[in-house]
């Protein structure tokens, strides 16, 4: 599992950046794909579960949408992405102006979650998380 992923991480370095802005699901898929295990995170703050986004957000100029769906749904729940900056050096930049990087759910509601890619290629990614594998500490 290692080799392969840094035969990507290599293949990433040896290309020149200036090439590319990452806006693209050619250029954000792998990137994603090596990140697979850290898509999402469930949090427990202030009496509420926060299941962030985070990791998919800061790469999202390269998708089409997201969804996600929580214990036995199916990933149907669309969720809000931020627009891509491609006017600026850092299209992929989070300012959080009025998109949230996390959903919130009641405390300890959230046991798995279901989170589906779609990039702008037409192409898509599923994973399954269960609570425990991802809950921050």
């Amino acid at each position: 599992m290692i080799r392969p992923a840094l035969a990507c991480l290599a293949a990433l370095l040896a290309t020149p950046l200036a090439a590319e802005d990452f806006t693209t699901a050619a250029e954000v898929r792998p990137i994603l794909n090596m990140q697979r295990a850290s898509w999402i995170a469930v949090r427990e703050y202030d009496g509420q579960d926060l299941v962030y986004f985070t990791s998919v957000l800061a790469w999202r100029c390269g998708l089409e949408s997201v969804h996600y769906g929580f214990n036995d749904a199916p990933a149907e729940t669309p969720l809000e992405m931020e627009p891509c900056h491609t006017d600026t050096a850092t299209p992929n930049a989070i300012t959080g102006d009025a998109h949230p990087i996390y959903v919130t759910a009641p405390l300890g509601s959230v046991e798995t979650i279901r989170l589906r890619l779609t990039y702008d290629d037409g192409m898509t990614d599923e994973a399954s998380y269960a609570r425990k594998d991802v809950l921050m500490p």
